[in-house]
């Protein structure tokens, strides 16, 4: 695929831990395997001898894979969005692991049972939705800028127009794949609330390191609700602007499920219970926002 990035996307991994297989590989064999060329990364001349017998390997693998699959008919293997996982998925399992305690969960390689060949059954992004019977999407995100209750109740005490001014403002990259996502200078030139230096700040590639700095009053961050409703319910995190001033994106999240594996028993299950969380999710925003 020309890049770790889409390598590790495929493998349910971080790029990182998909270069560090790479080198762990090419240290073993004593050979370089991939090299970095104008169109990405390609095989070395002594991969590409190698490749059509590894095409036919891996193939018998899959086949292998399938078979003994059939008899882990408690266990759902799953790769997803890491924030997803730890912001929306993982505060909701425990209700689902009391209602079928012998349902057994791998998550991004990790859980109850060890990481298994083959593709997960399955496979939650963030991204623009297929319409496809073995695709539900969940919900889109409504992004507006939130705070701790420390620092918005500093910049309410503010009767001014450009509250924001001197305010550190945090970037979240998250959404940035997404045309309709706004950003600080998107939200700022619509609405005002600062005059200057809108678009200096720490930058976060992930939703969860930048919810921390948030709530430790690092700063103000435009972010979306749907992982964080619970957190805004209690209060933890806060709104300090009018949630019209807000945004939907135009991606949403959404799951991909095996074809060969929808039609067992604890994979429908799950999806209906995911089905049905999500539901309440997406209704949720939709009170909230309006």
């Amino acid at each position: 695929h020309g890049s770790l990035k889409k390598a590790a996307e495929i493998l349910g991994i971080t790029p990182a831990a998909a270069g560090q297989r790479i080198k762990a590989l090419e240290d073993y064999l004593g050979i370089e395997l991939v090299v970095r060329g104008r169109s990405g990364l390609r095989p070395t001349g002594e991969l590409e001898l190698a490749l059509p017998h590894l095409a036919t390997a891996f193939a018998e693998l899959r086949k292998a894979a399938q078979l003994l699959d059939v008899q882990r008919v408690d266990e759902i293997h799953i790769a997803a969005n890491s924030d997803w996982v730890e912001l929306w998925l993982m505060p909701r399992l425990a209700e689902f692991r009391k209602a079928f305690p012998n349902i057994l969960f791998c998550i991004n390689g990790v859980g109850d049972v060890p990481m298994r060949l083959g593709r997960a059954d399955i496979e939650i992004k963030f991204g623009e939705s297929e319409e496809k019977a073995n695709i539900d999407s969940f919900y889109r995100d409504f992004l507006t800028p939130i705070g701790s209750l420390e620092n918005t109740r500093r910049i309410r005490r503010l009767a001014k127009d450009d509250d924001l001014e001197g305010f550190p403002l945090l970037h979240l990259d998250f959404y940035k794949d997404d045309p309709a996502a706004i950003t600080w200078p998107d939200w700022i030139e619509a609405h005002g609330h600062r005059r200057t230096a809108f678009t200096r700040g720490i930058r976060y590639q992930r939703i969860a390191p930048g919810l921390q700095a948030v709530a430790s009053n690092a700063g103000f961050m435009v972010c979306g609700l749907a992982l964080i409703s619970d957190r805004v319910d209690k209060g933890e995190l806060t709104l300090p602007f009018e949630v019209s001033k807000g945004a939907w994106t135009g991606h949403a999240f959404h799951a991909r499920y095996r074809s060969d594996t929808m039609v067992r028993s604890q994979i429908k299950c799950f999806r209906e219970w995911l089905t049905d969380e999500s539901r309440k999710t997406r209704n949720w925003l939709e009170r909230f926002v309006i």
